[in-house]
């Protein structure tokens, strides 16, 4: 349904009242409901992979996957939560200069009341799960907007908590079109916190939101720099599974390869290879390369690669569009005043930029607005760490593709990347505020041992 603005305000109010209930929930009760959940996800992967195959065309065997991986990703949090949330802190008063210990303080993390959360089309299960398990575990109530593509999967996924025994108005899905009730969700006065995962709207939402906490990740130009000495069947490998899993559709695919003049031939070769082998289809039949999610972002994709084009980069294989099926692209010989060696295609396209030193690749990847992975490609770990210190990214992968997870791996982005850091413990710690207690003694007391 497209849900009205009257209806999403009898959501907020339904949610207000249900945290306060939830709040006085104890914890290991907490924990146990989300266990449950994540058993019932789990135990209906199929139709719940069904939708994301059907609605975003994931490959069929990634779908089934991503929703195994969400099941995982609540129990964890159930687990992380009783852990992170059941230890407060004391601090006595003498630690500070001027001050005998007459004063105690009890520190403990407390919810925010309402977080509103709003996943992206490429995940929208994982996405989805990774914001709804920590403000539940942390006694928050959770209103989601899915993405339009991807709905239905998140409706199912949202009935699976339900199934599970959360009390009513806990957990909501509004639906509908972000046109009409995005700024009124995103500006909502019931709203204590926003966690966004998408594009550059989350800005905008970032600029109206007001005070309430944000957690937010925005896209990146992961960019992919590869040494002389690197293990170049390694580099391939990863340049084809970085750029080009889920037809290049995810926040942390390789978006840029920056590789060493010396050994780029050989690379752009065995990728070539590679590239020749993915299958490339409906995600039905498990293709490698399916249609990109609208129309609208095939056409995004198509004036990249004709600006390249125009501007002399070298196509490794024929440019070839059907619909929103796009076919694996590798640009060679891409240049600076290419748009594509700055704009993030979101698609089964690559650029790939030949430099003559490294300083030269971290100058480019840094110069990008977004920073939220790279990676580097070398046998000598001193080089590794040099250059993943010099690099503006969020997280610097050495030998391996960018990639968000293990999911309680902290996950963040600097630059127009995004606010703040996801990963189930930071979540969860973001989903919090810290409250205080002090207890005033009549006199000094100290423990004499």
């Amino acid at each position: 349904p497209a849900c009205t603005q009257e209806e999403v305000n009898k959501v907020m109010d339904a949610a207000k009242v249900a945290q306060k209930a939830w709040a006085r929930t104890p914890l290991w009760k907490r924990a146990e409901l989300l266990h449950k959940a994540a058993a019932i996800l789990k135990e209906h992967k199929t139709p719940i992979a069904e939708c994301l195959v059907k609605e975003i065309a994931k490959p069929a065997k990634d779908a089934v996957s991503e929703v195994v991986r969400s099941g995982d990703l609540v129990s964890y949090t159930a687990e992380e939560g009783v852990r992170i949330l059941g230890e407060g802190k004391l601090l006595v008063s003498d630690s500070f200069p001027g001050n005998e210990r007459n004063k105690y303080c009890l520190s403990s993390k407390v919810p925010l009341g309402v977080v509103l959360a709003i996943p992206p089309f490429n995940y929208p299960v994982n996405l989805a799960v990774s914001k709804i398990g920590p403000a539940l575990i942390a006694g928050n109530s959770l209103v989601l907007k899915p993405p339009t593509q991807g709905a239905v999967a998140a409706l199912h996924m949202v009935h699976c908590f339900h199934l599970a025994g959360f009390p009513k108005g806990l957990i909501s899905c509004v639906t509908g079109k972000g046109s009409e009730i995005g700024d009124f969700l995103t500006m909502h006065p019931g709203v204590n916190c926003i966690s966004f995962t998408g594009g550059d709207t989350g800005i905008a939402i970032s600029k109206k939101a007001g005070m309430v906490p944000l957690q937010m990740e925005l896209g990146g130009k992961d960019a992919c720099i590869v040494l002389e000495d690197a293990d170049l069947d390694l580099v391939a490998a990863n340049i084809v599974k970085g750029g080009f899993s889920y037809s290049g559709q995810r926040c942390t695919a390789v978006k840029v390869v920056l590789i060493m003049e010396a050994v780029a031939d050989t690379v752009v070769e065995k990728v070539n290879a590679k590239l020749a082998k993915l299958k490339v289809g409906p995600p039905e039949d498990d293709s490698d390369i399916t249609p990109v999610v609208t129309e609208s972002s095939a056409n995004f994709i198509e004036g990249l690669v004709m600006d390249a084009k125009e501007k002399g980069a070298t196509f490794c294989q024929e440019y070839r569009r059907e619909g929103n099926l796009i076919w694996p692209l590798l640009l060679d010989h891409v240049r600076p005043d290419m748009r594509i060696a700055w704009e993030e295609p979101f698609g089964p396209v690559l650029p790939v930029i030949r430099i003559n030193s490294v300083e030269e690749g971290i100058h480019h990847c840094n110069a990008s607005n977004f920073g939220l992975q790279g990676c580097v490609f070398t046998r000598d770990i001193n080089k590794a760490i040099m250059i993943s210190d010099a690099m503006e990214s969020g997280t610097v992968q050495i030998n391996s593709a960018p990639a968000r997870g293990p999911d309680h791996f902290p996950f963040q982005g600097l630059k127009d990347s995004g606010i703040g850091s996801q990963g189930i413990t930071n979540s969860i710690n973001m989903m919090t505020k810290v409250k205080s207690t002090v207890i005033n003694l009549p006199s000094p007391s100290y423990t004499m041992g």
